[in-house]
């Protein structure tokens, strides 16, 4: 029986397999047809006869497209499409339940492989299981079923970064998604055949955060390092026209000009430099004058940046010298009540009433970490969501390393407790001192309604009240004692 639209499955991703023939091939008549140069999305989607949008689909290898469009995709390009070239993945309006291993293929994926055994549906499926099976800590892998869209973001960085000289910020606090979306993002660079740079800021030493000459040599010799460059970096250093003046022409000249194709620099902890405002200032205004002069200088252009960091600048810096009013802005938000059902569909949880997905957010609001967290709870240790929203505060809870860490990072810095002590207790509008409010938020600790400053959800205004109301107690009798 015919689906509707409304039921209609989109539910094929490209395998690694399919990929790198779709990429050798379009490859193959980009250097036949296009004298090596790039296809850009748009050309790529009047050849396959399918939007932009599609296509950012299609690359992401998390969102399913119908088998008509891999056909379309893979036509285009001269290749039939074969069976090893994609593999299944439901999307939220199905009803079949993973945790029963009971999918069952749609009419026309039997047409195309009517011997498909069970050993072949469960290799199919094996990292399904591999992925539901794991703690859900760090950034969600480009395979894994559980990364959940939100839309536009995703589309807006892929369309930005193929953008020449362009500027991406991510802003958002830890946990909320930035390492995964930048997985993807360079992912769908490299399938553009650009050049990834991923820079952790936290891994840099800190006398280069003290002496911005090592900083700007350090941060060049790791660019050239991942980009197959011999650094040489005394031979192409010239300390008489000063630090800055020679890492710009270091990259410009040196490492850019090598570059066959866009180099894409992810930097991520940027707040970082925010303890070194000297060096902030100084760092900041040079990658703001690079994006500046990529309107005029070729090489430059082909450099993609992308900053990656947890809060708001709370360092001096002049408006016209900041990186952080340029270029595309993109801030993560919570999930909302449709992602979170989404992904408790994912884990195979029959949450279609709502009833459940407003309780849990009652209690974590949708804080993709924490929602992660206790799916996998429910669905592979065997608790109750009702067992889980009472022992969600405990010390020995489901989330106790969670606030384990925000409340070690609370007792290392007396101003902090201070000033959550008085979030957690307000009943109005109070005002914290800015550089303390910038830290809370970047923890993930506060959000904000209207004016008001709020604990960010439920758990760690009852948490925090708690541990805070303790650590209070205990402070005052020791100045009693005193």
């Amino acid at each position: 029986m015919k689906q509707s639209k409304s039921t209609r499955r989109r539910g094929l991703i490209l395998t690694i397999a399919g990929l790198k023939r779709l990429q050798a091939s379009i490859l193959t008549m980009e250097k036949v047809q296009n004298n090596g140069h790039r296809f850009t999305l748009e050309d790529l989607g009047d050849r396959m006869n399918v939007s932009t949008k599609t296509l950012n689909r299609l690359w992401s290898l998390n969102t399913g497209v119908d088998q008509k469009t891999l056909k379309l995709c893979f036509s285009a390009f001269n290749l039939e499409l074969r069976r090893e070239d994609y593999t299944v993945l439901s999307e939220p309006n199905n009803t079949e339940n993973f945790q029963t291993l009971s999918l069952s293929l749609d009419t026309e994926e039997q047409k195309l492989s009517p011997s498909l055994s069970l050993d072949s549906f469960v290799t199919q499926h094996h990292n399904l299981l591999e992925n539901l099976w794991s703690y859900p800590d760090g950034p969600v892998a480009l395979d894994s079923p559980f990364y959940v869209e939100r839309p536009p973001i995703e589309e807006l960085v892929y369309r930005e970064i193929i953008q020449p000289g362009c500027v991406i910020r991510i802003r958002a606090p830890r946990e909320m998604g930035k390492t995964s979306l930048v997985l993807r993002l360079l992912a769908f660079a490299k399938m553009q055949v650009y050049s990834p740079v991923n820079v952790n800021c936290s891994q840099i030493d800190s006398s280069c955060l003290t002496d911005l000459n090592k900083l700007l040599r350090s941060l060049c010799w790791q660019i050239a390092t991942e980009l197959g460059i011999d650094p040489k970096l005394d031979e192409n250093w010239d300390e008489e026209i000063g630090c800055k003046l020679s890492c710009s022409v270091y990259l410009q000249s040196y490492l850019l000009k090598q570059s066959k194709s866009p180099v894409v620099l992810v930097l991520n902890e940027v707040d970082r430099f925010f303890e070194y405002p000297e060096i902030a200032r100084e760092f900041f205004g040079l990658l703001r004058s690079w994006y500046e002069e990529a309107r005029q200088d070729n090489n430059l252009q082909k450099l993609r940046l992308v900053v990656v960091y947890s809060t708001e600048v709370y360092v001096s810096l002049d408006i016209n010298r900041s990186p952080f009013n340029i270029g595309l802005p993109i801030r993560l938000p919570e999930f909302t009540e449709y992602q979170v059902k989404y992904l408790a569909h994912r884990h195979g949880l029959d949450w279609t009433s709502n009833k459940e997905v407003k309780q849990l957010m009652s209690l974590v609001g949708g804080h993709p970490a924490l929602i992660r967290i206790a799916l996998y709870y429910l669905c592979c240790q065997g608790i109750t969501l009702e067992e889980l929203m009472q022992d969600a505060i405990a010390n020995g809870g489901i989330y106790r390393y969670h606030l384990w860490r925000h409340w070690a990072i609370l007792q290392e810095n007396p101003s902090l407790v201070k000033a959550y002590v008085e979030v957690v207790a307000a009943k109005q509008s109070i005002s914290l001192n800015p550089i303390d409010t910038h830290k809370l938020e970047s923890l993930g600790l506060i959000t904000y309604e209207g004016d008001r400053i709020l604990p960010r959800c439920e758990l760690y205004r009852a948490y925090f009240k708690k541990q805070l109301g303790v650590a209070e107690f205990e402070y005052k009798s020791l100045q009693k004692r005193a």
